[in-house]
């Protein structure tokens, strides 16, 4: 019998059971749309975390005071860097911008409308650290920061709440009861590391923060750029040492500021969520076993219930590989019909997902070829069992089977 014959029997044999041969493929069904949504789901969450810590900048590492990270970070001394730390780190060779933070929350109010939102004292590198652009106006210059002018430069989220269907840019706005003039309206950037909102965010000179709004001369981090991926780590260990004499340590003490690596953090939540995909990936494998468990089983029927087709079969001259041929196919039909309707439903899972929970989903043509390979895989290894005990029935006792 050619393969074309074998299929067409295997195909009769599984219509003649249409019910039982459907509730077969569900354990195949099931896994291969389990796996497609749980790998999509991961490499979505991947892709969203690595966007979101490359649009904060390349090359980029950021200095905060304190020891360590967490909520109690700095407590033994928040308030270690300067803005001269930040010019000394600016001089370093391999260095290309360098931008101090000073952040507060604040409320703005323009005319009737007030909006509580995130000030932000900076430079004006940090536009080109974090690769900001402005839709209206522009961002405010050296000589704003120089003479600590009020000028205010608005995120898009900011921008809706405050002037509603208008432009802010010349307009005036309080901020703590403070009037700034605003210049310019930043292009919108999304969502942050943390679910933040970038959108949402007030940029004035840093001096002018300082000095309006905090008090001190201290600054809460210093971004830092190196010239290249190359030279980052270097640029790290000049900064540490640079940071270590201006702030007199002596070998004995630890560091009074740490250093995040955005290149290593961004390493990090790769590897981080490939793994967490490879492991929903693997639990959802599980329902393909447990699928194929149930091939095997209904084959076994399928074998008992033809046992006297089988001895007809044989006495005709049908061969042991006809045979086992014969439901091996079977088997491979059932599993892949079900691992086609599994991939139709795990897209369209994953679709409804990304629309309904707003949670991102990529779905890639590695992991469906990979759940159809898998879902094939299982029907051949659960399959041959019971092909192989058709195969090596006893033509007679076959024919004497009731």
């Amino acid at each position: 019998m050619n393969f074309r014959a074998a299929l067409t029997v295997a195909w009769r044999g599984l219509m003649a059971n249409k019910m039982r041969s459907l509730l077969t493929m569900l354990g195949i069904i099931i896994g291969v749309a389990a796996v497609i949504i749980m790998v999509s789901i991961g490499q979505g969450a991947t892709a969203q975390v690595t966007e979101r810590i490359a649009r904060m900048g390349s090359n980029i590492l950021m200095v905060r005071p304190g020891t360590g990270f967490g909520p109690v970070r700095g407590a033994a001394g928040i308030n270690t860097l300067t803005l001269t730390d930040a010019e000394a780190i600016a001089a370093l060779p391999l260095v290309e911008n360098v931008a101090p933070e000073v952040n507060q929350q604040a409320t703005a109010a323009a005319g009737s409308q007030t909006w509580s939102t995130t000030v932000k004292g900076t430079t004006t590198a940090y536009i080109k650290i974090r690769n900001l652009e402005t839709t209206a106006g522009s961002f405010f210059t050296d000589e704003d920061v120089v003479y600590a002018r009020q000028v205010a430069v608005l995120g898009p989220t900011v921008e809706a709440n405050l002037f509603p269907g208008g432009s802010a840019v010349g307009k005036t706005i309080t901020i703590n009861n403070l009037r700034f003039t605003v210049v310019g309206v930043l292009k919108a950037q999304g969502g942050g590391m943390g679910g933040q909102d970038q959108d949402d965010m007030i940029y004035i000179p840093v001096t002018t923060a300082q000095q309006r709004f905090s008090g001190s001369k201290n600054v809460q981090v210093i971004n830092v750029q190196a010239r290249d991926a190359a030279s980052l780590s270097t640029v790290q260990d000049e900064v540490t040492s640079l940071l270590r004499r201006r702030h007199r340590l002596s070998d004995q003490k630890e560091d009074d500021f740490n250093i995040q690596n955005m290149t290593a953090i961004m390493e990090t939540v790769e590897a981080t969520t490939r793994t967490m995909t490879l492991l929903l990936a693997g639990v959802a494998a599980v329902s393909l076993l447990v699928g194929g468990i149930g091939i095997m089983n209904i084959m076994l029927v399928s074998v008992t219930e033809r046992t006297r087709e089988i001895g007809i079969r044989m006495a005709v001259g049908a061969t042991s590989g006809a045979i086992l041929s014969q439901f091996l196919i079977e088997a491979l039909v059932l599993s892949l019909a079900g691992g086609i309707i599994g991939m139709l439903a795990g897209f369209t899972g994953s679709r409804l997902i990304a629309m309904l929970a707003g949670w991102p989903a990529v779905i890639a043509p590695g992991s469906i070829l990979l759940a159809i390979g898998f879902s094939a895989l299982v029907g051949v290894f659960f399959g041959y069992y019971p092909a192989r005990r058709a195969a090596t029935a006893d033509p007679i006792e076959a024919l004497r089977y009731e």
